[in-house]
Order: C-alpha cells, then structure tokens, then sequence
C-alpha cells in the first residue's frame, strides 16, 4: 500500500433531538475507519444494535492494510453479532441498526475511499465546494423518489420515511452498497443519520460545510442546525476531511475525537 497521504482531520457530534427521549445512533471514528449506525428496537434494543455496529466495524482499524472485501465482511459480522445478542436477549429480539461509513481500502497497492451503506443513512461527498450524496437510501420512500414518483424534497417529509429496506439484524441481512473511488486532497464528507438528513437539504449542509472548514466545528453546527430546524429524531454526523494540497505529502491521521458516540431509547424507526 502506498505509504503517502494528505492529512486527514474528523468530527464527531450528535444531538437527542427534540422528540425522542433517548439517543440510539452509535458513531465511531478510528484510525481511518469512520461509522454512524442508528439503531431501532424496544426496550432500548436499538441502542444496542448501533453501538454493536459501530464498534464492530471500527475494528477494521487494526488492520496494517484492509481490502473492499474486508469492509462487507465486518459488516457482515457485525449482522452476526446483533443476532447472537439478540438470541442471548429475548429482550432485544427484532433490534436493528443502520450503517453507515467511510474507510482507507487498498487497491491496487494504492489507497482508496470506501463508501459503505446498509440502510438510510447517508454518506456525502463535497468536492470544489459542491457536495453530493453518494449513498443510496435503503428505504421505501428513496425507492419512490427513484422511480421519479416524489421528489428528494418530497421525502423529507413523507409519513413513511423511516422504513427501511435493509437493516442490520435481519437475517439475511441483504446487500451492503459500496463505491471505491481514489481520494482528493480538500474532499470533505459527511456520514450522518437520517435525524439529520431529513432536516436539512443538500445546500443547507454544503453551506455549512463551507462556512465551517474545521471538521469538528462542521459536525457540530450540522448537528445543531438539524435541531434547530426540528429534531424530530436523533441527530448525528461525523465530518471527514481531506487536507492539504499535495497527494503526495506524508501521512498525518488527525481523527481525534477518537470515540464512540451512543445513547439508548425504546422508540422503534420502522
């Protein structure tokens, strides 16, 4: 694997929200590896699935070097786990979570973005200050707006705008999207659940990343912005980017916050 990389610097925040009385969306930054999962289930079930999700993908961050292959097996693992808990727990039988992220795959002895998603939340890009979704959401509603029968306007308000198609604790526990494109030095991204993109359009958060070139100082006026415009759900995102103009300049990881993010509630998404 090429040994050269721009710096890169993360940030993390999430938010309650308004409504809901407890937060069940997991996130975790690490090393290169970045997650969101927002969870779904009784009994606080879903703040259990998500923080499964989030930690046992981050494990992928141990890793010297780490293949596409070994993002959808981790994923894949993870669906393992939350089934195994839920077998231990009859009390968290039918929890589920979302996922959601972003990691340094090596292809072709070179290294490369990995987008993976299984769910509704989202990944964006922001290139030369424009940004777009990456991600396709696992949902019944995206699968309205693709067909052209609503708009991605439309959706944000749609009554059935949290169920999802695919999930995490279900077995089986159906595709997990991916794209693999090289990196760009001043990329920006933004892995957030829906509690966030259902409040603000595309150009509310490229605005805001815009305004707000620090990582951490982005992730937390995204967050603060969902909520202010109505928080209907819990409110997450983590903000990655890419720094520096050189492709070639040396290694310089600053993640930190390196820490999980997790909250619990008994509220079901679907």
């Amino acid at each position: 694997m090429s040994t050269t990389f721009p710096a890169i610097a993360a940030g993390v925040a999430t938010d309650v929200g308004r409504v809901r009385q407890h937060n069940e969306d997991a996130a975790r930054v690490e090393g290169t590896v970045y997650v969101v999962a927002d969870g779904m289930g009784g009994h606080a079930a879903g703040e259990v699935a998500s923080r499964i999700a989030a930690e046992t993908v981050a494990e992928l961050a141990e890793r010297p070097v780490i293949q596409l292959g070994d993002v959808v097996a981790q994923v894949g693992e993870a669906n393992r786990r939350i089934l195994a808990s839920a077998a231990r727990h009859p009390e968290q039988t039918g929890m589920g979570t979302t996922a959601a992220g972003l990691a340094l795959v090596s292809v072709g002895g070179s290294r490369h973005w990995a987008v993976f998603n299984i769910g509704d939340s989202r990944v964006y890009r922001c290139l030369d200050g424009r940004l777009s979704q990456v991600t396709a959401d696992h949902s019944e509603v995206w699968e309205l707006v693709e067909r052209g029968l609503i708009t991605a306007e439309q959706a944000q308000r749609h009554p059935g705008r949290n169920v999802v198609t695919r999930s995490l604790g279900r077995d089986p526990m159906g595709v997990v999207d991916t794209w693999v494109f090289p990196p760009y030095p001043g990329e920006v991204f933004v892995i957030c659940s829906d509690g966030l993109s259902n409040e603000l359009t595309r150009e509310e958060i490229e605005a805001v990343l815009a305004d707000h070139p620090d990582a951490g100082e982005a992730a937390t006026e995204l967050v603060r912005r969902a909520v202010a415009a109505g928080g209907r759900d819990n409110v997450t995102a983590i903000v990655v980017a890419v720094q520096g103009q050189d492709a070639d300049s040396d290694v310089d990881e600053d993640t930190t916050p390196r820490e999980n993010v997790n909250g619990s509630s008994g509220e079901s998404r679907s």
